[in-house]
C-alpha cells in the first residue's frame, strides 16, 4: 500500500463566542486527514470539518463513514467523487489532502497569489451581536481599512440593524464601501418584500438568503422582484446532482451563489456550481464555513485560481486561540499568502506536529 490515510479527530476553540444562525458556537469540532506517501515520502493535509445542524454530512456516525472513504481511497489510489456527493465536507478533505501531497508544500496551485504577487480582496465580516458589539466591529473593520463589510442580520432588531447600515453609510457612499447583508434566513416571504425595499435605499450590494432554504416558489418571486440582488448560500446545501443543481438556478434564477466547497460539494462540486452559474448569468463568490488554518489555506489557494471579481469572503482564520500556523495574513483588505513558506512537504512536519499535538476531545 502506497498510501496511507491517517484521521486526526481534533477540537479547535473560538477566542470568543461565534453567534450563527445555527447558534453560538464556542468550539469547533473537525477531522484532518493526513495523507502519506510511502513511495515518495510525502504528505498532504486536508481538513474535513462539518457545522453542526448546517452540513448535509453532519452525522453522528461521521468518523466510520469518512474512515470508509479514506479505507475505499488507500484501496484504488483514487477519489470517487459520484459516491461522495452527499458528503461535501469528507470530499473538501479528501481532496485537499491530495491536492497538498500532489504539490509537494503549501502551495497547491501556481498564482500570482502564491507567489506573494498579489492579494485576494476580502470582506470585512460583523459577526451578530447586540447593537453596541456590532456598533464596535464596525468601526474596527473600517479603520482596518475595509472596502467591503459583510453584516450578518437577524439577531436584534431589524430597525437597530438598519441604524447600524445608516451609519457606515453616513460616512462611506457605495463607491467607498461596498454593504453586503447576510439575513439566514431571517425573513418571512410576506415581510421580505417590505425589507429588501428598506435595505435597497441604503445601496447594498447584495443579501443572503432573505428567507429561509426550501421555498423555492417564494424565493423566485422575490428574485424575480427584488430592488436588491439576492444571493443564495443555505439554498444550495444538500443539493448534489448536475440536474438538481440546474433545476434549482432555472427555477429561483438568483442574482449570485455563494460557495462555501465544505458545504457545496468540495471544490469539485463548487466549481460546478460556478459553472452552471455562469452559462446562466449568475455571479458568484467564495467564503470559508469556520474552517481552521489547514482549510482556509485550500479554500484560498483555489479561489486564486478563479476568475472572480468580487471581494470574496476567507477572512475567519483568525477565529481561534488553537489553530496551526498559516501562510496566510491579512494586509487591509486582503489576503495574502507568503511565499517563504511555501516548503516541500518533508520541510513542512512541524504542521503536522503542531496538529499531533492538539487535545483531542
Amino acid at each position: 500500500m502506497q498510501r496511507h490515510i491517517t484521521i486526526l479527530p481534533r477540537t479547535l476553540h473560538f477566542k470568543q463566542p461565534a453567534g450563527t444562525s445555527r447558534g453560538i458556537y464556542t468550539t469547533r469540532k473537525l477531522w484532518y486527514l493526513l495523507l502519506e506517501d510511502s513511495a515518495t515520502g510525502r504528505y498532504g493535509i486536508g481538513e474535513c470539518a462539518p457545522l453542526p445542524r448546517l452540513s448535509c454530512d453532519d452525522r453522528p456516525d461521521y468518523e466510520e463513514v469518512l474512515a470508509r472513504f479514506c479505507r475505499d481511497y488507500e484501496a484504488t489510489g483514487r477519489i470517487d467523487y459520484d459516491a461522495m456527493r452527499p458528503f461535501p465536507s469528507m470530499l473538501f478533505g479528501l481532496e485537499t489532502a491530495e491536492r497538498h501531497l500532489q504539490a509537494g508544500g503549501l502551495c497547491l496551485w501556481n498564482t500570482p497569489f502564491a507567489r506573494g504577487e498579489q492579494g485576494i480582496p476580502i470582506n470585512g465580516l460583523i459577526w451578530m451581536g447586540s447593537f453596541e458589539e456590532m456598533y464596535q466591529r464596525i468601526e474596527e473593520k473600517m479603520r482596518a481599512g475595509f472596502r467591503c463589510i459583510k453584516l450578518k442580520i437577524g439577531a436584534i432588531r431589524f430597525e437597530e440593524e438598519l441604524q447600524l447600515l445608516r451609519h457606515i453609510r453616513q460616512h462611506f457612499g457605495p463607491e467607498q464601501i461596498q454593504l453586503r447583508v447576510d439575513a439566514n434566513g431571517a425573513f418571512t416571504p410576506a415581510e421580505a418584500p417590505v425589507r429588501l425595499a428598506q435595505l435597497s435605499e441604503l445601496a447594498l450590494h447584495s443579501i443572503e438568503q432573505p428567507i429561509h432554504a426550501g421555498q423555492w416558489d417564494a424565493m423566485r418571486a422575490l428574485c424575480a422582484e427584488t430592488p436588491l440582488p439576492i444571493a443564495l448560500d443555505e439554498e444550495l446545501i444538500g443539493v448534489h446532482d448536475i440536474a438538481d443543481k440546474q433545476q434549482l438556478l432555472d427555477t429561483i434564477r438568483p442574482q449570485y451563489i455563494i460557495l462555501k466547497p465544505s458545504l457545496h460539494g468540495g471544490l469539485h462540486g463548487a466549481a460546478e456550481w460556478i459553472r452552471l452559474a455562469e452559462e446562466r448569468g449568475i455571479g458568484s463568490w467564495i467564503t470559508s464555513a469556520l474552517e481552521s488554518n489547514v482549510g482556509l489555506n485550500a479554500i484560498a489557494q483555489w479561489c486564486a485560481t478563479l476568475n472572480l471579481s468580487v471581494p470574496q469572503g476567507l477572512g475567519t482564520g483568525q477565529l481561534f486561540t488553537d489553530n496551526v500556523d498559516s501562510p496566510l495574513h491579512i494586509e487591509g483588505d486582503c489576503l495574502w499568502f507568503r511565499p517563504e513558506l511555501c516548503l516541500s512537504s518533508g520541510q513542512r512536519d512541524m504542521q503536522v506536529v503542531q496538529i499531533r499535538q492538539m487535545k483531542i476531545q
